[in-house]
């Protein structure tokens, strides 16, 4: 494996997403050993295939407070892959959400959800909507919306 060039390659696709290139970083160079050992995986292109998610979902949260004001958050879904199951991972919502987040804890879902052994793929989804303050109406509504959107 030529995980520099992995990497590089990764880095220029998407600038900017460190925690995403991070989590990468990190796996490839801790099955490097093991991968090397293997000419099949190269063939099978399984790290090109492991390191990019299957498809990203990003979209428009629209959704009413308790004083009629309309807000809008961007919502994503990150599908990372499907390989052993279906998709499975949680959502998170908090101000510092954003797509290189959602893409490195979707990464390392596929692997946790490959320990367990049950056939589960790995993804993850969220929101960067802010709960605090907010009443148990608003948060409904914003779910509610985030689920009709996704």
């Amino acid at each position: 494996m030529k995980t520099e060039e992995i990497l590089s390659s990764l880095e220029a696709k998407h600038p900017g997403e460190k925690e995403y290139l991070q989590a990468v970083k990190e796996v490839l160079t801790s099955i490097e050993g093991v991968y090397n050992e293997h000419p099949e995986f190269e063939k099978a292109k399984i790290i090109e295939r492991l390191v990019e998610p299957d498809r990203i979902f990003t979209f428009r949260v629209p959704w009413v407070d308790d004083q009629g004001e309309v807000h809008v958050n961007l919502g994503y879904r990150v599908q990372f892959n499907n390989a052993i199951g279906p998709y499975k991972g949680g959502l998170r919502f908090h101000p510092s959400v954003n797509l290189s987040i959602l893409k490195f804890l979707g990464f390392e879902q596929t692997f946790k959800n490959a320990l367990t052994t049950l056939p589960m793929g790995g993804g993850k989804g969220g929101a960067d909507f802010v709960f605090r303050g907010r009443s148990d109406a608003e948060v409904m509504r914003f779910c509610q919306s985030f689920m009709l959107e996704l």
